[in-house]
């Protein structure tokens, strides 16, 4: 990974540890992964998060370097370990929880959990825990990695019932664990969601190969024929991520500002240059 990626991914996992002791640990919410696992411990035993976080997350870690490999496992100790360290920074400094409202707590510390832990996958890294299993069945299957969180989550939070003995706790935690779940898929579709575009225009060579050259993607020329006028004429099909549509505009642009271009969402893209195909 790039420091970058690196940067993205620490301030990532600070407001991962944000959500859980600004939110959800001063009210008493648990929610999913090893953090919630964590989170009852510290109720229980009052050991802090940051260890039990540390310990539980360094036996995951084996599991995952065995399954996704050792630049997994690097990332992944960086992440774990970067995140004790803001939980053991951040816990003694917040007593008290930011707002007084539990269901705002459950709502606002899901999203902020989800929205990170979501920015720490599109940047190849893990914040350890249960996202480890996650990753390693998503590697193997078509399965998002929300999905299978959210799975795991159910077991870990239904446990809360046998330590605090109360339904409300245990519903606070199905929210911040759905908010939590959503937030992780809704980031994840938008970092990986592709468009296919259809490009019309006399100058199709030109804008060939100025999209393969500058932008490197790949193009599928079409013959077709024009039912109004009769003539022949070729149709430029890409497919690229969102993100790159304006890179393909402005490359179109210049070489021919009247070309007629049709844009459409597709739900997936597998193969090179986008996801592996899965079974």
């Amino acid at each position: 990974m790039t420091i970058k990626s690196y940067g993205i991914i620490t301030v990532a996992l600070f407001a991962n540890a944000l959500a859980w002791t600004a939110f959800l640990i001063p009210s008493e919410i648990v929610g999913g992964g090893i953090t919630g696992l964590s989170a009852l411990l510290f109720y229980w035993s009052g050991i802090p998060v940051a260890y039990t976080l540390l310990a539980m997350n360094a036996v995951l870690l084996i599991f995952g370097v065995k399954n996704l490999g050792l630049g997994f496992g690097i990332k992944t100790i960086y992440g774990a370990v970067m995140l004790s360290l803001f939980f053991g920074i951040l816990q003694p400094l917040i007593n008290e929880p930011i707002v007084d409202d539990r269901f705002m707590s459950a709502i606002l510390g899901g999203i902020l959990g989800g929205a990170s832990v979501g920015l720490v996958f599109t940047q190849g890294g893990s914040t350890g825990g249960t996202d480890i299993i996650a990753m390693i069945i998503n590697k193997y299957r078509n399965i998002s990695q929300g999905r299978v969180i959210l799975y795991l989550d159910i077991i870990i939070i239904s446990s809360s019932y046998l330590l605090f003995q109360s339904l409300e706790v245990m519903v606070y935690g199905y929210v911040t664990m759905a908010v939590a779940s959503y937030s992780i898929d809704m980031l994840l579709m938008g970092h990986r969601r592709s468009v296919q575009m259809f490009i019309f225009s006399p100058k199709y060579e030109l804008i060939a190969e100025k999209i393969t050259n500058e932008i490197g993607r790949g193009i599928t020329l079409l013959n077709g024929q024009g039912w109004y006028s009769r003539e022949d004429s070729a149709v430029l099909v890409v497919v690229v991520r969102r993100h790159e549509t304006s890179l393909v505009f402005r490359a179109i642009k210049e070489v021919d500002p009247e070309a007629f271009i049709s844009v459409a969402n597709v739900m997936g893209v597998y193969g090179k240059g986008f996801d592996p195909i899965k079974y």
